[in-house]
């Protein structure tokens, strides 16, 4: 062979060996990349959890008789006294991030807390971005108004009088989907719009029926007219998509908790003083089996 063909020959064999580096190159990179687009979602497994001592559970800081801040600045509240069982169960330490509604699934999304407890309604569009457990309270929606005006049917609406609704609700979607022509005033935490619904804004506020007789029943001058608006629904804890293991365990604690009739208990230490006995079978969920 002469001496050029010898150096041609040379160049084809570093061309082909070049290009199939740069292909090797190449799908390292692609992998690396759809791994990266696969890991938005951010969460911490059972194990990592037990490992580090501590499970992040977010809850309402301002919505008493579910979620609140006592004036000792603790924890309170149904959902509160269940997380505190949950991380005892667990053998973890409770870490409470005050959550709003609005802000309950990015919260999950972006690994700020394990599990949200926080009066959390199961819905089929929710179930996309979150994984629920199994239930432990029933509601709907309901509306309350002042005495002196009592909405009881949301028929024949005046289209200048509007409704206020917590953004990120339930309330918000069922009123937007089937009565897109009443006005909404709508505000981001429980606590604004309590504050802005007793100084006069709206003719009614509309909430979780659970929410909205425990105002009327805590606030002089208010009436539900509607305490039950659209389907009865449930209520119940959610981790981040796919976090199996903790979602696992938490349905396990939550038979094993129906088994000695906790919810019971649960509402006779947090919600008895607001709701008295009235309301008990008709809210509980013992073993997360809802009626």
């Amino acid at each position: 062979m002469s001496k050029l063909k010898r150096w041609i020959v040379l160049g084809v064999v570093f061309v082909l060996i070049m290009g199939l580096a740069g292909c090797g190159k190449s799908a390292e990179t692609g992998k690396a990349a759809n791994s990266g687009k696969e890991g938005k979602t951010i969460y911490r497994t059972l194990d990592e959890i037990k490992k580090d001592g501590t499970i992040n559970i977010g809850v309402f800081s301002d919505k008493n008789p579910f979620g609140y801040v006592d004036e000792n600045g603790d924890y309170q509240g149904y959902d509160v006294y269940f997380a505190n069982r949950l991380a005892k169960d667990l053998g973890v330490k409770a870490n409470y991030v005050s959550t709003e509604a609005a802000n309950r699934i990015e919260y999950l999304q972006t690994g700020k807390v394990d599990v949200i407890l926080a009066n959390f309604t199961v819905t089929d569009e929710r179930k996309e971005e979150v994984d629920f457990a199994l239930p432990y309270m029933n509601v709907a929606l309901g509306l309350v108004s002042r005495n002196d005006n009592v909405v009881k049917s949301l028929d024949n609406w005046n289209k200048d009088d509007k409704i206020i609704i917590i953004s990120g609700t339930t309330a918000e979607t069922y009123l937007t989907e089937n009565y897109p022509d009443i006005p909404l005033q709508k505000f981001d935490s429980y606590a604004t719009a309590k504050e802005a619904f007793e100084n006069g804004t709206g003719v009614a506020w509309a909430n979780d029926n659970t929410e909205v007789i425990a105002f009327s029943l805590q606030n002089d001058g208010y009436t539900v007219g509607i305490p039950s608006l659209g389907s009865n629904d449930t209520i119940a804890p959610a981790v981040t998509k796919g976090n199996t293991t903790l979602l696992d365990w938490i349905n396990e604690d939550i038979k094993k908790l129906g088994e000695e009739q906790f919810f019971h208990k649960d509402y006779d230490e947090t919600l008895t003083e607001t709701y008295g006995d009235k309301y008990k079978e008709t809210l509980v969920v013992e073993g997360g089996k809802s009626e």
